[in-house]
């Protein structure tokens, strides 16, 4: 009974599917953290203190200082099976190309990065020509650059340009100087890389090293040492995970969705030929057994083919990844057995999970199926079907409501994204019960451009319900999914940026040019209100986390309060932010006046200080502020973030001006340049998928058609009356499922903006990216034209 025409439109839906899911698991199965190369030849590696909670994933750890640095690295110096203990001191550093950054630069972490020139020990660097630099003003770079020993070289550092000699060049990113200089450009330390003697247990090292740091530490062996992965690059590695996971399951909830909707079309299609099989003796029960029979083995066939397409795919979609910022420039493909089986079983499961429903429609086909001669629809909804639908429905209304009142942009988005989900299920499952008045609704513009013609296309969506929504179904996810993520993330983008604009009274804003930051050589160049962050720990053990990582801004308490609208302060003045020994705290910190806070530094020290004002929550884009010669005192590397400036300035070496309404739609540029990227490739998947599916559906339906489209020649239509017959009707199902997605989407884009707007305090503005919800629903319509119109003209083309 197995039709390979009729199974086609099914196997091409569950192999595309299985195809994104066997691709985006092998991604991610290759996605773990790995071990930094510089710390390679490292087989026990000594962590500083682990800060924050341990689902803080990207939390730093705290520094050790100078002292307790010498004193460690003594130690695990003496332990057996040491051959040498190397400090690994790391700060910011990164060359000048014609007097500007190079562009790859903000490619790569470890591009402005330097380190002393003992830690190539710990990554097994050789020189590639020159020698090592043994004192100040000598710098060892990366042959890359093309630069030759003996030459000079300007280095960008946090204090701003300084001028070094090329002494050597090695084979790998940043930067390399004395040791000498690099302890006092990073006195606070992160990590000790041991180098054991041949022959010796790397665990054996570990443990006796675990014992020498007691809880100031951890030893690391083997894969555990990924955990020293750059925050950058394991922050892009976590949001390639977000990507993919997000992919494979839309891929498989789009996957059910349009195969489910495929097999209820061909069950549609069989009506006869079922009962006809009613008719000789077949029961319900081996009905069903025979529509999962069939769908098992379209399934597997499928998630073979999709399995070896997503294999193949897999290097190139990380190559990609890897150039659009999904995931580090380490990421490499690995081939894990999981993925495998999960593309395996995901191809049959698919395809039964989306046959259940059209299976128990085909049980009950009735013997007398068989002796009709019109393939008119008896029952176009039953009481499960509409109590389902409903259910869902009431579901995705009242996580619209979570959305709208939700104080978190995070939980608002979640639920939003869950709203549609049930939105479009419930209208898919009453989809032929809304057919019939969208039609009625649509009943003018369908009938006025083609008299005869439009009433045929009206009849023919009326009559035959289940057929239309089966093809509309498609259409409502993609318009549906592409509305509402497109416009949630520039909804979002915009309302955040118009926030940000207003709590800030200048007119530019100097900004980073090629650099993560700007040097103090910068600041001094423009003159105007500068933040300096740099990240504290405050060491409390009796209030966990022990070692609690905060962001501080170092500021002149003058000139950030003119520069604040949004600044209040509670308790306390700001003007007494002054001196060694002073903070002021954010409300949160349940601290007051005159109270004493010690913190940890960025050098690893502990200094104690006094508060002097309390502030609210949002008055300051951190968590507390420090006069800015405190910052750079304990953080030689930190570099100014943004100076806020009432008249337009030339900019200094690397950076650049922007007025304020730029800049705080730039402030989070890298990361909104992801999400929208993100966006794109959710939507291309939608897409993609809805417009293959009405284009299967429609083939299998014009396939069944060609002896209706006859007869009508034959009653007197034109060639071109039939195929206009055929693109009307595709048009209108394409209309039909844009107009229940779109209503869809923007109830869900209304609770968004809802709960932006109870967030902020203020009205948010919807923004509806109309040019990519045109483009999406032109694609649907085109195909749906190509695949209903070019089978027709075949099918009369003999014809005169």
């Amino acid at each position: 009974m197995l039709s390979i025409r009729r199974s086609a439109g099914a196997f091409v839906a569950v192999a595309i599917g299985v195809t994104l899911v066997a691709a985006a698991t092998l991604l991610l199965a290759s996605g773990r953290p790995q071990v930094p190369d510089r710390l390679a030849q490292a087989a026990v590696v000594v962590q500083s203190p682990q800060a924050g909670t341990p689902a803080d994933s990207f939390a730093p750890t705290r520094p050790w200082s100078a002292a307790r640095t010498a004193e460690l690295t003594g130690r695990l110096a003496e332990v057996p099976g040491v051959a040498a203990a190397v400090p690994d001191r790391t700060f910011y550093a990164q060359t000048l190309v014609d007097g500007r950054p190079p562009a790859t630069d903000g490619q790569r972490e470890d591009a402005h990065q330097g380190h002393g020139w003992s830690s190539t020990r710990l990554g097994g660097l050789r020189l590639t020509a020159g020698e090592p630099p043994r004192q100040a003003g000598e710098v060892v770079v990366d042959r890359a650059l093309g630069l030759r020993p003996g030459g000079p070289i300007t280095l960008l550092t946090a204090a701003g340009p300084e001028p070094y000699t090329v002494t050597g060049l090695v084979d790998a990113p940043g930067v390399y100087v004395a040791d000498e200089v690099a302890a006092a450009l990073a006195p606070g330390v992160l990590a000790i890389g041991l180098l054991v003697a041949p022959g010796t247990d790397p665990g054996e090292v570990a443990e006796a090293a675990r014992g020498v740091v007691g809880g100031d530490g951890r030893a690391l062996t083997g894969d555990g040492r990924s955990a020293l992965e750059p925050r950058g690059d394991a922050r892009t590695r976590w949001i390639g995970m977000q990507v993919l996971t997000a992919t494979a399951a839309l891929a498989g909830f789009v996957t059910v969705f349009v195969v489910a909707s495929t097999f209820a079309f061909t069950v549609a299609q069989r009506r006869r030929e079922l009962g006809l099989l009613r008719a000789v003796g077949a029961t319900p029960r081996q009905i069903r057994r025979m529509v999962h029979a069939e769908a098992f083995v379209v399934g597997a066939a499928a998630g073979l083919t999709g399995l070896v397409a997503g294999a193949t795919l897999a290097p190139v979609l990380g190559r990609l990844l890897v150039d659009v910022g999904f995931e580090p420039a380490t990421f490499q493909v690995r081939y894990e057995p999981w993925p495998v089986a999960v593309s395996l079983a995901a191809g049959p499961v698919v395809a039964l999970l989306a046959v259940w429903s059209a299976s128990r429609r085909a049980a009950r086909v009735r013997p007398l199926e068989a002796l009709r001669e019109a393939a008119v629809e008896q029952r176009p909804i039953g009481r499960l079907r509409v109590a389902t639908g409903a259910l869902l429905v009431a579901a995705g209304v009242a996580l619209s409501l979570g959305t709208a009142t939700s104080d978190e942009a995070r939980d608002a988005a979640t639920y939003a994204l869950y709203a549609v989900m049930a939105l479009v299920a419930g209208a898919t499952v009453l989809a032929p019960a809304v057919v019939g008045p969208v039609v009625r609704m649509l009943r003018s513009p369908v009938r006025r451009p083609g008299g005869a013609i439009g009433m045929l296309v009206r009849a023919g969506a009326l009559t035959a319900t289940r057929r239309t929504a089966s093809i509309a179904a498609p259409v409502l996810l993609t318009v549906a999914f592409a509305v509402l993520v497109a416009g949630m993330v520039r909804t979002t983008t915009a309302a955040y940026a118009a926030d940000r604009a207003g709590n800030v009274n200048a007119g530019w804003v100097v900004v980073p040019d090629r650099a993560p930051g700007l040097s103090d050589h910068a600041v001094a160049a423009t003159g105007g209100t500068a933040l300096l962050p740099t990240t504290v720990f405050e060491n409390n053990p009796s209030t966990p986390p022990e070692n609690r990582p905060l962001t501080a801004l170092g500021v002149d308490p003058a000139g950030f309060a003119a520069a604040n609208r949004a600044l209040a302060v509670v308790a306390g003045s700001l003007n007494d932010l002054s001196g060694d020994d002073t903070v002021v705290l954010s409300a949160s910190a349940n601290r007051r006046p005159t109270e004493p806070y010690a913190l940890v530094f960025a050098d690893g020290e502990v200094v104690s200080l006094r508060v002097v004002a309390v502030v609210t929550d949002d008055s300051i884009p951190g968590d507390l502020l420090l006069p800015r010669s405190v910052v750079r005192a304990h953080d030689s590397s930190a570099l100014t973030s943004a100076v806020y400036v009432q008249d337009r300035v030339d900019p200094p070496v690397g950076a650049r001006i922007v007025d304020v309404s730029k800049w705080a739609a730039e402030v989070d540029r890298a990361e909104d340049r992801l999400v929208w990227l993100f966006t794109l490739l959710l939507i291309g998947v939608s897409a993609g998928y809805g417009a293959v599916a009405v284009a299967n559906t429609l083939l299998m339906a014009a396939a069944g058609r060609v002896a209706d489209l006859r007869l009508i020649r034959l009653a007197g239509a034109t060639r071109r009356q039939v195929i206009w017959l055929v693109t009307a009707e595709s048009a209108l199902v394409v209309l039909i499922g844009a107009l229940l997605g779109g209503a869809i989407a923007f109830g869900g884009l209304l609770s968004v903006r809802a709960g932006l707007a109870e967030q902020a305090g203020v009205p948010v503005d919807l923004v509806v990216p109309w040019s990519m919800v045109g483009a999406v629903v032109g694609l649907c319509l085109l195909l749906a034209v190509l695949a209903s119109a070019l089978p027709a003209w075949r099918s009369l083309r003999h014809r005169g």
